[in-house]
């Protein structure tokens, strides 16, 4: 290898990191608009000659700190993002240094036993079926991608007809059921497999956002049903017992999307809430958010582990079969970075009371914010079932106002959403980072903003 100080750079780079990570407790959440305004200095042309790695990491500390997002702290509620655990980031950069490409066990040992072991300490502690297959990838949008191409393969298969090899030309087709509150990363991942955005049976929604099953319509031939654990906007569950019924009666696939809610399986005090849901056939979640891990890392889980593979595998004659389990035969990628290792840090390092205490203290912050607002008199438009409360500060313009004054203080970082025609604000909980003080003062600059918005 090339003559390389590992040590000093490194070690600089070591103390920018915990420069950062420190000033989150004092800095404004959101980058000052002076800090954006010089990420203009990233933009000149590409260098002609070489830089030394000092240079490199200088330039990016100093002009790329101040302009990221402090969502790594406690006091960002703008999406359901988490923060990033200590042992998973010290994870993330040891599986940096090692720089492993995850596809086989011949690629990287490691890498391959590390997911093995996570995805059947999860499997058992999202309590799903003990054949269940799965794949790290990317995060919910191939989560639910690679869960649905498996689902797609199956049907097809059922129906006499190889997808993988002739494609959709000419397939039989496959009907696609979704609650009208679908989240549009499903909607996504359903236009790239070629079964279309708009083709779906949408199933109305009631007041929180969960599927209605009074009016359920009549289905024959392949079918998939997409059932949400955790509306990204009130945090609700679609009813799972009585659309798995009603599904498996007619021999259909149940697909969850359950990018953040599929989590409250880890806590007992909201394990009712996926009541059921280890009934369906797939599965797709983020470690991203409530596991906080490093970004990106998603998790697609099939219970037909065999249909998972045949939607995914690929054969060439130099990549030769091997005895162990190769995880790219399961996911989109062949090269793909060793996303195991941080979710294995992070799951070791918490284990099962200290993931399902972590779940739990984001549950009651959200519940403080919820009382707090309402107290204040402020509309709460959602049952604080979960990590996710939505707000009404009197009327769409005075909400919207409101959201910006939060924003530009800086205290705390909250989004806007339209929820069934009425503007909130949104509030997500989900960072172990979050203390009890960081709700209270977040709370207390929510009240003073809107007390001074007219």
């Amino acid at each position: 290898m090339p003559d390389m100080p590992w040590k000093p750079l490194l070690d600089a780079t070591a103390a920018r990191a915990r420069a950062f990570l420190d000033g989150l407790e004092s800095r404004a959440v959101s980058p000052a608009p002076e800090s954006i305004e010089r990420l203009q200095e990233f933009d000149v042309p590409l260098p002609q000659g070489t830089a030394r790695p000092e240079e490199v990491l200088e330039r990016l500390d100093r002009v790329g700190s101040p302009a990221a997002m402090g969502s790594a702290g406690g006091r960002f509620f703008g999406f359901v993002i988490g923060g990033a655990l200590p042992a998973a980031l010290s994870a993330s950069w040891l599986a940096s240094t090692w720089d492993q490409n995850a596809w086989s066990t011949m690629t990287s040992p490691v890498a391959a036993k590390l997911e093995e072991v996570a995805l059947r300490w999860l499997i058992d502690l999202f309590e799903l079926p003990s054949e269940t297959g799965g794949a790290f990838v990317t995060g919910g949008t191939m989560a639910n991608f690679t869960a649905l191409a498996a689902a797609r393969h199956h049907l097809l298969e059922q129906a006499g007809w190889d997808v993988e090899a002739a494609g959709l030309f000419g397939a039989p087709p496959i009907t696609v059921v979704v609650g009208e509150e679908a989240h549009p990363a499903l909607l996504k991942s359903l236009a790239m497999l070629g079964m279309g955005r708009d083709r779906v049976v949408r199933i109305p929604a009631d007041e929180q956002g969960r599927m209605r099953t009074d009016d359920w319509p009549n289905l024959s031939g392949p079918t998939i049903v997409c059932i949400q654990a955790g509306n990204v906007n009130t945090g609700s569950f679609d009813p799972a017992v009585p659309v798995c019924e009603r599904a498996n009666d007619g021999g259909a696939w149940v697909h969850v999307d359950g990018a953040f809610g599929l989590w409250a399986a880890a806590a007992p005090a909201r394990r009712n809430l996926v009541e059921g849901y280890s009934d369906a056939d797939s599965w797709a979640t983020d470690c991203h958010k409530w596991l906080n891990v490093p970004y990106d890392s998603g998790l697609a889980f099939v219970r037909k582990a065999a249909a998972l593979r045949a939607a995914m595998a690929v054969s060439a004659a130099y990549l030769p079969p091997g005895r162990d389990r190769y995880p790219g035969d399961y996911t989109p990628e062949l090269s793909r970075r060793a996303r195991g290792v941080e979710v294995w840090a992070a799951l070791y390092g918490l284990g099962r009371e200290g993931l399902a205490e972590m779940i739990e203290r984001c549950c009651r912050h959200a519940e403080r914010f919820a009382a707090g607002l309402r107290e204040a008199g402020y509309g709460v438009l959602n049952d604080v079932v979960l990590n996710q409360v939505l707000v009404d500060f009197g009327g769409e313009e005075k909400t919207r106002r409101v959201i910006a004054g939060i924003q530009r203080d800086g205290t705390c970082w909250c989004g806007g959403t339209v929820w069934q025609g009425r503007t909130a604000m949104r509030i997500s909980v989900c960072s172990w980072a979050t203390t009890e003080e960081d709700v209270e003062r977040s709370l207390e600059a929510m009240l003073r903003v809107a007390a001074q918005t007219i």
